[in-house]
């Protein structure tokens, strides 16, 4: 099933004809009217005209978080202010938030890309969707609220929080599918079991889940847990919001990502060079069709690879793989580099513990220290000593052997661990206070 069949299904030369058509066109337009682009491409000594092909792209430089911070609040816009109809904004964990504007006509191609993510992930027009993102300044609530009307499903914008609210309103409104953040989802599945709530007798089909990195492991469990089919969607504000790219349901091979609006490239994210297909980097977007806001080779910091392999489901999209954290994320401990969703990968599969975990760092003298912290299950938690300290030796090998790290695990009594409504905060780095 497709939203949008004729450009879902584009053969590829059509599809890059597209591409370049709409990539000219949007560099014409930012050197005319964004002064940071006219300043960055003159300061590089080159012209939109340059790019004659795709391949001409790696001839700009990036942009990144940073530029955009320096451009507070409107400085990036590629539209006057009484043709912007909203405004959004990252949550912004360190410094002031990235600010994104949309036009009327960058709504509708936000809706449309959402609609065609919905229906990728196997919803359709008679679905009723439990859309518990946040609404607001942040992207993922009426993101998926707009795709959702225009596939003409029935949307319950019930946001994040009071989730014993929420698993009522699944069981009583019949929701078919599931939108949040995947740690959320798993402790919407935690709440339910203490209210004498089954999954198994809700409606739930589908359970569409971003705004964090998660693992193929997490996925499991959390199809396990809620009986649904867990479906993995990408989006940044700075890009567009969720709907740039989400796995098909038919294959759940990797992300497709909506080329017709977007080019993607894989740098290596310490030299910045151009990376070949299926090496794993960090993913470069480049919006094609944003009139707001548009941005070319913006850095999102997110450790992807990239696949033009053909796809069982007939989508001719590229397809990135599931994020394996952030070049900003990861941990050097020791010069090994770790991302916390390695870490969880392994957790998951150890019997005895939930997935739920705070990784600490410190620096011990000279040397850097990881302390895992996670939860153990209700069943063992009056468990003897002797057990949970074989448990605890379990952790710290599994963890050792899968990603040659050295941690201590400590073992926490369940629910101990903050539980969040929107992405989960799992590392604290105490050498930043040094």
């Amino acid at each position: 099933m497709f939203f949008n069949e004729e450009f879902e299904t584009l053969p590829r030369p059509a599809l890059e004809a597209l591409q370049l058509k709409r990539l000219q066109s949007t560099l014409e337009r930012v050197y005319a009217n964004v002064p940071f682009y006219k300043a960055s491409f003159d300061a590089a000594g080159i012209k939109p005209s340059i790019v004659t092909h795709l391949q001409d792209l790696q001839k700009l430089p990036f942009t990144t978080k940073q530029d955009m911070r320096n451009s507070y609040p409107y400085g990036l816009f590629a539209a006057p202010m009484d043709e912007i109809v909203r405004i959004h904004a990252s949550s912004g964990t360190t410094g002031k938030p990235t600010v994104v504007g949309y036009t009327r006509k960058d709504i509708t191609t936000w809706s449309e890309l959402m609609a065609r993510s919905f229906v990728a992930a196997g919803a359709h027009k008679g679905d009723i969707i439990h859309n518990a993102y946040g609404y607001g300044l942040f992207t993922g609530g009426l993101g998926a609220h707009y795709g959702a009307e225009l596939l003409g499903a029935s949307v319950i914008p019930i946001s994040g929080g009071n989730t014993k609210r929420q698993i009522m309103i699944m069981q009583d409104f019949g929701s078919t599918v599931l939108t949040c953040t995947p740690s959320y989802s798993l402790f919407m599945a935690e709440e339910s079991q203490a209210e004498g709530v089954d999954f198994k007798n809700l409606k739930l089909r589908v359970g569409i889940f971003g705004a964090e990195p998660w693992s193929e492991a997490m996925r499991t469990e959390i199809e396990n847990k809620l009986n649904l089919s867990a479906i993995d969607i990408y989006g940044l504000s700075e890009i567009m919001g969720p709907g740039v790219a989400i796995e098909c349901i038919e294959a759940k091979r990797g992300l497709h990502i909506w080329e017709d609006h977007f080019i993607p490239e894989i740098i290596n994210p310490l030299t910045g060079e151009l990376l070949p297909e299926g090496e794993k980097g960090e993913l470069v977007i480049t919006t094609i069709t944003k009139q707001g806001i548009p941005l070319i080779r913006y850095r999102t910091r997110d450790i992807t690879s990239l696949t033009y392999e053909p796809c069982v489901c007939g989508r001719t999209h590229a397809r990135i793989a599931r994020m394996s954290g952030r070049s900003d994320d990861m941990l050097i401990i020791r010069g090994v580099n770790v991302f916390p969703s390695q870490i969880e990968s392994v957790l998951v599969g150890i019997e005895g513990i939930e997935p739920h975990y705070m990784l600490i760092v410190d620096r011990l003298g000279t040397l850097d220290t990881l302390t895992v912290q996670v939860e153990i299950s209700e069943l063992l938690f009056s468990d003897e000593i002797k057990v949970l300290q074989a448990l605890s030796r379990r952790v710290e090998k599994e963890i050792k052997d899968m990603l040659g790290v050295t941690c201590t695990a400590k073992l926490v009594e369940p629910k101990t661990i903050q539980r969040s409504e929107g992405k989960a905060q799992r590392v604290i780095d105490n050498r930043k206070l040094v």
